[in-house]
């Protein structure tokens, strides 16, 4: 199954997040690609992500025969404020300079000539958008114009936030990608803004940010009701509800479980009691 953004490009309904994998990324992501996933979410942010190793792990897969067109890869520009000493650009350069250089880098960094997408990490205040915001959403937008990369998106954003870069952006983000709590509705506000607009939401951290919603006995019943695990249920009720989630398993099972959940359909009385289930 696909998704499509307002620009009409396509992208796999289930992602692979490459985030804390240190140096297992590289057999990570060979596995995440064996199981089925065709979608790898990385960052240009040496404190979290080991984009090289991303790369590393490409080249692999090209020895086995899996071209670069055919896996959807995305990665970020993370402002100085999400950075260690390790920047990817000059940390003294203007913002314009930092994403162009941001942008070759994670390009090296993947053996490859374009990305699928390409992420504004988070905004550079809590609330607002500030002159920052805009010169690099407008460095991002050149680098879409320029056809590097098919997509572009925010992430860790608020509601507030997405709706003043999609009232003021020459180009609006084509994806948005946030963690996601069952306690503020799974997101709802920034989904129901996605939905208007035609953004694709991607939910992160569905099952570590929401342990106490696995716990709940609801859950374990509906879980046992279609068969599945808890993990299962939750991805399913991501897709359902229109977000393309993300996974970041470490487990080979578990990434072959992941990818089962389009076999099966929860019902709408799932869904309500799972959509409140921890507010």
């Amino acid at each position: 199954m696909t998704l499509t953004a307002y620009n009409q490009v396509p992208l796999p309904s289930f992602m692979y997040g490459t985030a804390w994998k240190k140096e297992a990324t590289t057999q990570l992501v060979q596995e995440a690609v064996a199981a089925g996933f065709r979608a790898i979410d990385t960052a240009n942010q040496l404190i979290h992500y080991q984009e090289v190793l991303v790369g590393e792990a490409l080249l692999a897969l090209a020895k086995q025969g899996i071209a670069r067109s055919s896996l959807f890869l995305q990665t970020k520009f993370t402002p100085v404020n999400g950075q260690d000493h390790r920047t990817p650009y000059d940390a003294k350069a203007d913002l314009t300079t930092q994403v162009k250089q941001s942008f070759d880098s994670s390009l090296a960094h993947l053996h490859t000539d374009y990305v699928d997408s390409y992420v504004l990490h988070g905004p550079y205040q809590r609330q607002g958008l500030g002159d920052a915001d805009w010169e690099v959403w407008a460095a991002i937008e050149g680098l879409y114009e320029s056809g590097k990369t098919k997509m572009i998106g925010i992430s860790n954003v608020t509601a507030g936030q997405l709706t003043l870069l999609c009232e003021g952006a020459k180009h609006k983000p084509m994806v948005v990608q946030n963690r996601c709590y069952a306690a503020f509705g799974w997101d709802k506000e920034v989904r129901e803004i996605c939905r208007i607009y035609h953004i694709v939401y991607q939910g992160f951290s569905l099952l570590t940010a929401n342990r106490e919603v696995l716990a709940d006995p609801a859950m374990r019943t509906i879980a046992t009701k279609h068969g599945m695990g808890l993990a299962q249920v939750i991805f399913r009720f991501a897709m359902q509800v229109g977000m393309l989630p993300l996974t970041g398993t470490t487990n080979q099972q578990h990434m072959k479980e992941d990818l089962q959940v389009e076999q099966f359909t929860l019902t709408a009385e799932d869904l309500q009691r799972i959509e409140t289930i921890g507010q």
